[in-house]
């Protein structure tokens, strides 16, 4: 998962394009946000989209002749093959992320669906949902663990680096998420991106989320609040459509980089 970017310095003009500006400012305020980071899904929902909008940025500024020209140069061949690596690696992590979102979701429909009748193997239902985030949480450290690998980056190019820093942010919020989604203690939230950018690290409180609740909930039946799953459900559901969007946003950018290794 390594992002070395090795590029001479003459590659672009000295002033800078005004979309390479533009994708510079989005980076800054992704940066500055992670300082005020918070344990809730709407913040990661925030998050999704912001880095949406920040690949289709990248993607206009792939799409310029200046771009292509540079990235193009067989001396480049290897960094464009690490924005392709890369750009697969988050895609990748996007489908993860739906596939077990999904998987939660249907078990909580159940179990709505066996409240709302008030008939129905509630205890079976909530076993399996149980069942499966225990399975989840395992399949979310392993990510976790790969998500920790140190990246390196070098780069001369600022425009060139900007390509490397928009991945950084992108698996430092995927290493967000994944922590929110098995409730583990999130002591550096953003470790990954705050080693590579050189910026002080964050830490919170582990505090209660959507699922971390409802997984409390479903331990005695007894405390089980219908209002708690249909919150958890809906919170699901915004994070598929962040995470749905962003692989759109992925897909788009992945083709401006093949194009540019097809020429």
């Amino acid at each position: 998962m390594a992002s070395s970017f090795h590029v001479r310095s003459n590659s672009f003009p000295s002033r800078p394009h005004p979309q390479a500006s533009h994708v510079d400012e989005q980076l800054s305020r992704l940066r500055s946000s992670e300082e005020a980071s918070t344990s809730s899904s709407y913040y990661i929902c925030q998050r999704l989209d912001n880095i949406q909008e920040l690949h289709e940025s990248l993607d206009k500024l792939i799409r310029l002749p200046m771009t292509q020209q540079a990235l193009a140069q067989e001396q480049n061949k290897k960094t464009v093959e690490q924005l392709l690596d890369g750009s697969l690696r988050i895609l990748d992590l996007c489908n993860i992320s739906k596939d077990a979102l999904s998987q939660m979701k249907e078990g909580l429909m159940e179990i709505q669906s066996i409240l709302r009748r008030k008939r129905g193997d509630l205890s079976g239902e909530v076993k399996k949902y149980l069942a499966t985030r225990r399975s989840l949480k395992k399949s979310f450290q392993r990510v976790l663990k790969s998500l920790k690998i140190k990246q390196d980056q070098e780069c001369n190019e600022k425009s060139l680096t900007m390509f490397g820093e928009a991945e950084a942010v992108t698996m430092a919020l995927f290493e967000y998420l994944f922590s929110f989604m098995s409730g583990s203690k999130t002591c550096d939230k953003w470790s990954l991106v705050s080693k590579l950018m050189n910026k002080k690290k964050v830490s919170s409180e582990t505090q209660a989320n959507e699922f971390t609740r409802v997984d409390s909930e479903f331990q005695s039946e007894k405390t089980l609040k219908m209002e708690d799953v249909q919150v958890l459900e809906s919170c699901i559901q915004d994070l598929e459509d962040g995470l749905e969007s962003l692989s759109k946003s992925m897909i788009k950018y992945r083709v401006s980089i093949l194009n540019i290794l097809g020429h």
